[in-house]
C-alpha cells in the first residue's frame, strides 16, 4: 500500500532512504544494475529515468530547450526542471553523466580497438608510428542528428570551406 511521505517518521524515512541506497551501492556491473532497476522500477518509470538523464547531458553540452525539445519530444517544464536538479547544489546527476561519458568514451576505445588494425598496430608498437596520425575516435551521440540540424551543419561546413 502506498504511504505519503507525510505520514512518514523521520527515522521511518531514514530507514527506508537507507536501504535503498545500501542496495543501490551494493551492486556492481552494468548487467545487475540492469536487473535491479527492472525489478524494483516500472518499465515507463525507467524510460522516465533514463530520458530526464539524456535532458541532463543534453543541457551539460550547451544544447538549448527549443533543440531538446524538438528532439526528445518533451515539453519545457520538463526541461526546466532537470536544468533547475542540475543548478542546485546536489552533483548526483554531474557525477552521473560525468561517468556515463567516461563509459561512452572506453566503448569507443574498445570499437575502435576491435574495427581498426593501424589503431591496435599502435597501441602495440608506439614507437614506430610516431610519424603517422592516430585514427580518428567517433562520438557517441545521444540521438542521430535531425533534419533539420543536419542541413543547418552541412551548409555551415560549405560555408566555411569556400
Amino acid at each position: 500500500m502506498k504511504k505519503k511521505i507525510e505520514f512518514l517518521s523521520k527515522e521511518e524515512i531514514r530507514t527506508t532512504l537507507d536501504t535503498l541506497y545500501t542496495a543501490a551501492s551494493a551492486i556492481t556491473g552494468r548487467n545487475a544494475v540492469k536487473l535491479f532497476l527492472r525489478d524494483l522500477l516500472t518499465p515507463s518509470e525507467r524510460i522516465m529515468l533514463g530520458r530526464r538523464i539524456i535532458i541532463a547531458r543534453l543541457l551539460i553540452a550547451r544544447e538549448s530547450y527549443d533543440d531538446i525539445q524538438s528532439r526528445m519530444g518533451v515539453g519545457r517544464t520538463t526541461i526546466s526542471r532537470v536544468h533547475r536538479w542540475l543548478m542546485d547544489q546536489f552533483p548526483g546527476f554531474e557525477k552521473a553523466i560525468e561517468g556515463m561519458e567516461q563509459e561512452y568514451a572506453s566503448r569507443a576505445e574498445k570499437k575502435l580497438f576491435a574495427t581498426n588494425t593501424l589503431y591496435r598496430w599502435k597501441k602495440k608498437y608506439p614507437l614506430h608510428f610516431l610519424l603517422f596520425p592516430t585514427p580518428m575516435k567517433e562520438k557517441y551521440s545521444i540521438y542521430p542528428l535531425g533534419k533539420r540540424k543536419l542541413q543547418r551543419k552541412i551548409r555551415t561546413t560549405t560555408k566555411r570551406e569556400i
